[in-house]
């Protein structure tokens, strides 16, 4: 029975770990369903092929016949050689039936292969929780799928032998062509039929597969506060979070750069970029700010953008360490940016009220 307090959808990382011990969502009867159209498509492709391959071997060995002196002999050859005849003309269906059941089993798993799965699990053994299994509700589900398809499977066949008993019953004054045709006919119709059914059945099997599969994996709130602490204290987990954090942040502030009024620089160990919008700023503010290669790439971002790069190293190195990014200079360096402004907008031919 699933435990109540598991009322949480699975996190990603318990989603990896159920994954790599095998237990992923995958319906049989997709697969089943898969091979059973397949072979039944491929059968009606080949079966003139077929047919010929039986066809000459018994043609063969049936106009050899008169002459065999021993009999014994000649039956064995015969045996042998159209079973092997039939294996060869098979062989392509049964090939396409495997290849079908690991596609529909690989596309619904991803493909995956643990060796988890091949470790034996003393737990199946015990009588207990054997007896859980058998009561659950997938058991119970499993149950009714098979009973609904052995149900499924006598009404068809009872309909097609009800219907075509006769007819197959005259099969026997026909030639082989003319029978072999009819007889295949009549079980590619049930085939068809049963399947058409079995796909409504696999349909059903497949969704109902993954919300299982997901109550399963469900977790508790603690369990998510628990997964959340081990991830969050590890170190290395922290760390990359960390340097992702900066490098965004980096990105952010770089990409503004264009949009500062000027650049103040020492000349290669820091730089600055202020912007001063007289509708919108009380005073300049610090859109970017970097030390050694990431003041070179400041200064090389604004040259590029035509801002003003001024080197002035105590004011540089001053607002650099006293303010933030994105925050307004402080009030002591007010003086000596509004002359490094005025000189700029000068330049620039601004008018400045």
């Amino acid at each position: 029975m699933q435990d109540p307090s598991k009322t949480e959808k699975a996190s990603p990382k318990k989603r990896r770990d159920e994954r790599k011990k095998g237990h992923v969502a995958m319906s049989k009867d997709v697969v089943m369903i898969a091979s059973l159209l397949g072979t039944f498509v491929l059968l009606k492709i080949l079966f003139p092929f077929m047919y010929r391959t039986i066809r000459d071997y018994m043609i063969k060995y049936l106009s050899l016949a008169p002459g065999v002196e021993n009999l014994s002999d000649y039956s064995a050859g015969i045996f042998a050689d159209t079973a092997w005849s039939v294996l060869k003309a098979a062989l392509p269906i049964l090939l396409a039936g495997i290849v079908l059941a690991v596609l529909g089993t690989g596309v619904q798993t991803r493909f995956l292969f643990t060796k988890s799965n091949l470790a034996p699990k003393f737990s199946r053994l015990n009588p207990i929780q054997g007896i859980k299994n058998i009561i659950s509700l997938k058991s119970l589900i499993e149950l009714l799928k098979n009973l609904l398809k052995i149900t499924i499977l006598g009404i068809i066949l009872y309909q097609i032998i009800k219907g075509d008993l006769t007819p197959i019953a005259r099969t026997i004054d026909m030639d082989l062509k003319d029978s072999s045709v009819y007889v295949l006919s009549a079980i590619m119709d049930m085939v068809f039929r049963v399947s058409l059914i079995f796909l409504a059945v696999a349909g059903f099997d497949f969704f109902y597969q993954r919300w299982d599969y997901e109550r399963q994996i469900r977790m508790s709130k603690q369990e998510l506060k628990e997964e959340f602490k081990q991830t969050e204290g590890n170190p290395e987990i922290k760390g990359r979070i960390r340097s992702l954090q900066r490098e965004r942040a980096r990105s952010r502030m770089m990409q503004s750069v264009p949009e500062a009024d000027v650049i103040i620089r020492n000349p290669t160990h820091f730089a600055v970029a202020l912007r001063y919008d007289i509708e919108k700023d009380n005073a300049p503010v610090l859109l970017a700010k970097g030390q050694d290669e990431l003041a070179l790439r400041i200064v090389a971002i604004g040259e590029e953008h035509g801002v003003y790069v001024i080197e002035n190293k105590p004011l540089a190195r001053g607002i650099f360490a006293a303010t933030q990014v994105g925050n307004e200079i402080p009030s002591e360096y007010y003086g000596m940016v509004a002359e490094i402004l005025v000189y700029v907008y000068r330049m620039n031919n601004k008018i400045i009220e």
